[in-house]
């Protein structure tokens, strides 16, 4: 039996041993493939595809911003310890920069088989959960943050009149701060205009069923709900969020503050946050 890589592949994917201890495996058994499949047990090799099915409740999340792109990475396994290991870190790291290098924005084979790899050696369940990619384009900037140990990422993706701007040291310190504001305050929506009609109606009835079970004419109910709402909006969207480092402004405000004594223009353009223990990057 010839062996090609359609064959290591089929061998990984039924073991889940690493793609070399396969290729390797099929040498020594002259293409057999029965016969590297029980080399592969008798290494102790194979065992992975006995741990898929083991709960990965554990983990951490990553962090990478490149040149022009920037990458939130979920890795989770089963046990906290695991997810203390330096190999397993290692691992977190090196997927980062494989997808900013390649451009990848989910999870892949070539990906998974760098998990099945550590897999083999740490003989743990281990799964990778999410791989959020973000393109950075002219003039723009992307502040991140890791809070603890990767229990939580954050991004922010800024964009200025000029890239010169985001070297000025009250801007870098500006969206270093928004970076950790998000993980902060982990708003839902950027901004009031980005927030869905249907999220706002759903609010919109909640708010007048608390406003109805009050003793007020329908007029005042009516300012009570659009009080409610505007405060709600203001709880949940970052740029209406009083800013982290001075809760006497908001998010905005300082934006523009800081701009102004930097001599440009600046605005997120998104963000987003991490958390190990959910298979999806929240914006």
């Amino acid at each position: 039996m010839a062996i090609t890589a359609e064959v290591v592949k089929r061998l990984r994917d039924l073991t889940g041993a690493g793609m070399m201890d396969c290729k390797n495996a099929l040498v020594k058994a002259d293409g057999d493939f029965a016969a590297a499949e029980r080399i592969l047990k008798e290494m102790g090799l194979a065992a992975v595809a006995k741990r898929q099915d083991r709960a990965t409740d554990n983990g951490r999340v990553f962090v990478k911003v490149g040149d022009d792109k920037a990458v939130l990475v979920e890795l989770s396994c089963e046990t906290d310890f695991v997810a203390g290991n330096e190999q397993f870190v290692e691992l977190g790291e090196k997927i980062c920069l494989v997808a900013l290098e390649k451009g990848y924005g989910e999870v892949n084979d070539e990906l998974s088989a760098m998990v099945n790899d550590l897999i083999t050696i740490i003989k743990e369940n281990m799964a990778l959960k999410s791989v959020c990619l973000y393109d950075l384009g002219e003039n723009e900037h992307a502040s991140s943050y890791v809070h603890g140990n990767g229990s939580l990422a954050t991004l922010v993706v800024f964009k200025a009149d000029s890239s010169e701007l985001f070297a000025n040291d009250l801007v870098k310190e500006f969206t270093h701060d928004c970076a950790l504001h998000v993980a902060a305050y982990t708003p839902t929506f950027l901004d009031i205009p980005s927030v869905d009609a249907d999220y706002i109606k759903e609010q919109e009835a909640i708010f007048t069923v608390q406003a109805s079970k009050l003793d007020k004419p329908e007029k005042v109910q009516a300012g009570i709900v659009k009080g409610k709402l505007a405060k709600h909006l203001g709880e949940v969207c970052l740029l209406e969020q009083p800013f982290v480092k001075d809760d006497s402004m908001s998010v905005a405000k300082k934006m523009a503050e800081v701009a102004k004594a930097a001599g440009g223009s600046l605005a997120i353009r998104e963000f987003a946050f991490l958390r190990a223990g959910v298979a999806s990057c929240s914006t």
